[in-house]
């Protein structure tokens, strides 16, 4: 029962991560009904700005603290959300009457271009980096079982932000615009809502919670490096995918279910070994049994 306690913890911190990524993937096909695989190398970005801007806080504020980590997440989450309307204003919007087919190509491409740059010895360089302690890092002992304080600030975190998304998606004007923009673009616009600024703000949205999902994965990571966002980003997608792709509930239950899955597997000696395996085979599985995924809902499209 100790083992089963302890791995239900652990997967729950990891569960967290994938569910903040997972956020970003489904509000952006909620809207625009393609995937943005340069998501996940927002995340890695988020990770390098607090990789920099953490001791510059921290030499400003005299030593480690809860304002210096909550000015660190604001920080990288404001320039990643940047970053993201940025992506989406060249990238994606010349596109968006174009087939799908074409952005997801394009998609790949500019998550390629943010790898490789990245990797130039003049920007970040390929060789890890070990992430700075944002906090002090304590054990909570509860019996045999042991809670580390960096999956409880991610937990906590986690669960700040998804409340944070439900108020605006679903009690604020701009979360009104968001779901109508999501059934129908043509007729939003033709009731006045500023389409090109709501699919903007989403982008922005979903990058801001990549990047603190990236700063999150970061501080369990042993290190950061430009290709640091390729595992949790495949994973993430799984995820959405698992919940229900566009369905903002069920990418948390597939992120919490995900990381539980793989933390297990982890566990046990005979598994641990095909974790990705895991994860991967749940994708197929979904695609043929319930291909809506868990939360979601099948449609009609007529052609």
């Amino acid at each position: 029962m100790d083992w089963f306690l302890q791995q239900t913890i652990n997967g729950l911190g990891l569960g967290a991560i994938y569910a903040l990524i997972a956020l970003g993937y489904t509000m952006v096909y909620g809207v625009l009904r393609f995937i943005n695989f340069a998501h996940s190398d927002v995340l890695m970005l988020g990770a390098f700005t607090a990789f920099y801007v953490a001791p510059k806080i921290e030499k400003l504020l005299g030593s480690q603290s809860a304002l210096g980590c909550i000015m660190v997440f604001i920080v990288a989450a404001g320039l990643c959300a940047c970053l993201g309307m940025l992506i989406e204003k060249l990238a994606y919007r010349p596109l968006r009457s174009r087939p799908k087919l074409t952005v997801l190509i394009t998609a790949i491409g500019v998550s390629l271009l943010i790898e490789f740059t990245a990797q130039n010895e003049k920007v970040f360089g390929a060789a890890p980096q070990p992430f700075p302690q944002l906090l002090p890092e304590q054990a909570i002992r509860l019996g045999n079982l042991v809670i580390s304080s960096n999956d409880v600030l991610t937990v906590g975190v986690t669960i700040v932000l998804l409340v944070a998304m439900w108020f605006i998606v679903q009690k604020t004007r701009v979360g009104t615009a968001m779901r109508a923009v999501s059934y129908n673009q043509q007729a939003a616009a033709l009731m006045g809502v500023p389409v090109d600024r709501i699919i903007s703000f989403t982008f922005g949205l979903g990058s801001a919670l990549a990047a603190i999902a990236g700063i999150l994965y970061a501080i369990k990571a042993p290190g950061i490096e430009p290709l640091m966002g390729v595992q949790p980003g495949l994973r993430a997608f799984v995820a959405a995918v698992l919940g229900g792709i566009g369905n903002l509930p069920g990418a948390v239950l597939g992120g919490v279910l995900l990381g539980l899955l793989e933390t297990f597997a982890g566990g046990i000696p005979e598994l641990s070994n095909y974790r990705d395996a895991i994860a991967f085979g749940i994708l197929i599985l979904i695609l043929l049994l319930k291909p809506a995924g868990l939360l979601g809902r099948s449609s009609v499209e007529k052609v």
